[in-house]
């Protein structure tokens, strides 16, 4: 083995790579081993960079946002205090804690009320902004859902930009509206508004240049796109989760799903299968979402166009928010978010057929394809591209949104955890894997059957050893005999004798099968039926959650604590994660074994032991500009105050129980500011990770259960389930009562 000092010296460093390439769902695991230059962690170092100040010209009584990047260039955590001043006088005061190498965009919003030209210092940088007389009265007046139409024009072609314009005030007010395109201005005018009315202003714009163009009309930004004459962008995709290669031929030839390219005007024919299997359930065709119903269609191409066919859920589940990367000519799909922020888990039923829910957390994560992420260039800056895409009939709550930049040794890979739905908060721990050290469990073996069962099981070793797209059997629990004889599929590992590791890591790539809605709604039922019959013992439960247990000397199963548990993977594509079980065992063991223990379909792919300690990194944290609007309309029967489309950036900043709440054809672009990350340092490679908190909410009848089809009740960090008691609500204080009256503007009533 070389030591510490020829490791320094050593200049030809050997590269052994393995990559296992899963060929079901193209997941990979892929595993670098390469020799480490170990350097001594930097003290907490913080910069300030890209200060901003928007608009620069202003009137009185006018917000100004003011922005500035503040990154820790250290190792080590540490904290800030930032002072915004203006005039030399301190303004506002921001405390920044960052780890090492992280980032975040402190933002300040200033109002003035005398013209005048103004300075602006943050730290060591500074800036300007000129004040100047408002308009007769001052404006009170808010701006709202900015929509294009078209959204996708042709050089020179005319874009109808239309907002909402509302005084909420007791008296009359004006405001001077100006327009932007990439920058420059393009129009302006002053309107006025009575008290309490609300009108759409409207202009025109258009553009030479193919490509996106960031429009504002004051501080409130959209985009639209320019596209060669003669041809629009035509989306094809479907609703629902499960496997997205989903083939239909389009002038027969045949595509997958997603679809997405530019297109020659013209009229086409389109075919979807019916019903197709995918790997997470059956499918069976419904409509279109423009309300054709055949199976088989034609279609003018005239205009951007999005058809989306919607499935109904024969056996599998139905869809989270769905994420998709910019990869420098289009968005590719990652995978659903948000499995444990799921509205609707049920705990157990009391002996009078009350139903208590449990658990649910809105905190999810993403490792991304690098291949996958490009840059795009907006108004000069980078960008790293996303979007949250709603396509199955669902309402959903996004809290925040933020994208990790890691950087890691040579010779390791690293992967974050997965939330538990049982547990609170979040776990954003990455772990790093050495890419030549793990290895596959002594054993393996499944068994389905009651509880607690000592049947002779199914070796299952094959097929947790590679990342081949083979996984593991596996059963959904409503397979029960009944609603008093369940049964749960159980995963025993023999990790073998760990008695000398200092960590103790599992790396696990597996998925979830919900199974179908109307499996689901028996199964609850049948529980319901017997609670009538007087059968039901209180406390009974109806789906166990998952657990894991660890076996101890004497040979029992002892279940770890709650805040170790075992979560349960995605739905929508495999992805590998970490489980750290250091600290699980007892002492004296020679013999490590573990239980996964699953009511749900949860079956693995991959499972390999990693005993490395962890190793240094260093984190960039990196929050969006964002901005909702709509794809496509809707059938969707939901109801209630939803955001109003626009920039809803403030919004995605922090996890605070203020969300953007969006429904079926809604999407939220994620803009990820990238022009300041510095580089990896000597013997680093980076990878991404994208962190989100959304909940998200069924129909009532067959997933949704004990709450109607609206926007309220909203769900809030802590609650103890959803629905939730009496004796809880959503925090209505000041500043949410103010979020909602400013952003969930875009009331839809309940169908007639």
């Amino acid at each position: 083995m070389l030591s510490t000092s020829a490791k320094v010296k050593l200049k030809a460093i050997l590269i052994i790579d393995l990559i296992i390439i899963g060929s079901a769902a193209g997941a990979y695991l892929y595993l670098q081993n390469q020799g480490v230059i170990a350097t001594a962690p930097k003290p907490a170092k913080f910069i300030l960079t890209n200060l901003t100040i928007n608009p620069p010209e202003a009137n009185v009584t006018d917000a100004v946002e003011i922005s500035v990047n503040v990154t820790n260039v250290g190792a080590l955590e540490g904290n800030q205090t930032l002072n915004l001043e203006i005039n030399n006088a301190t303004k506002d005061t921001e405390n920044v804690t960052l780890e090492g190498g992280a980032s975040q965009l402190v933002q300040f919003t200033d109002i003035e009320t005398t013209p005048d030209n103004y300075t602006v210092k943050v730290g060591d940088l500074t800036g300007m902004f000129v004040i100047n007389p408002a308009p007769p009265g001052s404006s009170k007046i808010i701006l709202s859902n900015l929509l294009f139409n078209p959204y996708e024009a042709w050089p020179n072609q005319p874009v109808n930009v239309t907002a909402t314009a509302e005084n909420p005030t007791t008296q009359s007010s004006s405001l001077y509206v100006m327009v932007t395109v990439d920058g420059a201005l393009v129009q302006g005018r002053l309107i006025q508004l009575n008290a309490s009315t609300t009108e759409t202003v409207e202009f025109t714009v258009n553009a030479t240049t193919i490509g996106m163009h960031a429009l504002k009309l004051n501080t409130l930004g959209g985009e639209f796109s320019i596209v060669q004459t003669g041809y629009h962008t035509l989306i094809i995709t479907r609703s629902g989760g499960g496997s997205t290669a989903l083939p239909f031929t389009l002038n027969g030839v045949t595509y997958y799903m997603p679809f997405s390219e530019l297109m020659p005007d013209g009229q086409y024919s389109v075919s979807v299968p019916n019903p197709f299997s995918v790997e997470t359930g059956v499918l069976a065709f419904s409509s279109w979402s423009d309300g054709v119903t055949s199976a088989s269609r034609t279609f003018t191409l005239n205009n951007f166009l999005v058809l989306v066919a919607t499935y109904t859920v024969i056996s599998g589940y139905a869809s989270c928010p769905s994420l998709y990367t910019w990869n420098g000519t289009g968005y590719s799909y990652v995978t659903d978010v948000s499995n444990a922020g799921w509205l609707g888990y049920m705990g157990y039923m009391t002996s009078n057929g009350n139903i208590v829910y449990i658990g649910g957390n809105p905190w999810d994560n993403v490792k991304l394809d690098k291949n996958l992420l490009a840059v795009k260039n907006i108004d000069g800056n980078n960008y790293y591209g996303m979007t949250l895409f709603q396509q199955a009939d669902e309402i959903f709550y996004l809290d925040v949104a933020y994208l990790l930049v890691v950087d890691h040794p040579v010779g390791t890979d690293v992967y974050s955890s997965v939330t538990n739905y049982l547990n609170q908060g979040l776990n954003d721990q990455i772990y790093t894997v050495n890419q030549n050290s793990v290895t596959s469990p002594v054993s393996a073996t499944y068994v389905w059957g009651p509880s607690g069962t000592n049947a002779k099981g199914e070796n299952v070793l094959p097929q947790i050893s590679k990342l081949d797209g083979v996984f593991t059997p596996g059963n959904n629990g409503v397979l029960s005999p009944s609603w008093d004889n369940i049964y749960l599929n159980q995963l025993t590992l023999d990790l073998g004798n760990l008695s000398s590791a200092k960590q103790i890591k599992l790396v696990i790539n597996g998925i979830v099968d919900w199974g179908s809605p109307g499996a689901y709604d028996n199964w609850v039922n049948s529980f319901k039926a017997a609670a009538a019959q007087g059968l039901v013992p209180n406390g009974t439960q109806i789906t166990p959650p998952s657990y894991m247990e660890v076996k101890y000397p004497n040979g029992t199963w002892i279940p770890v604590p709650q805040d170790r548990q075992m979560p349960i993977p995605s739905d929508s594509n495999p992805r590998t994660f970490v489980v750290d079980l250091t600290g699980l065992f007892p002492a004296g063991l020679s013999d490590y074994q573990i239980r996964i223990v699953n009511w749900w379909n949860v079956t693995y792919d991959y499972i390999g032991v990693d005993l490395t300690t962890q190793q240094n990194i260093t984190v960039q944290k990196i929050s969006p500009i964002a901005t909702l609007s709509q794809v496509w309309d809707t059938n969707s029967t939901s109801s209630g105050n939803f955001t109003r489309y626009g920039d809803v950036t403030a919004l995605l900043q922090n996890a605070d129980n203020m969300y953007v709440i969006g429904r079926q054809g809604d999407q939220v672009t994620l803009d990820f500011p990238v022009s300041n990350l510095t580089a990896p340092a000597k013997g680093m490679v980076r990878d991404y990770f994208f962190f989100v908190a959304c909940w998200f909410k069924d129909p009532p009848g067959g997933w949704g259960y004990g709450f109607s089809f609206t926007v309220n009740p909203l769900p809030f960090m802590g609650m103890s389930g959803f629905p939730y008691t009496t004796a809880e609500s959503y925090p209505y204080n000041a500043a949410h009562l103010a979020y909602l009256k400013q952003y969930n503007t875009r009331v839809i009533p309940p169908p007639s």
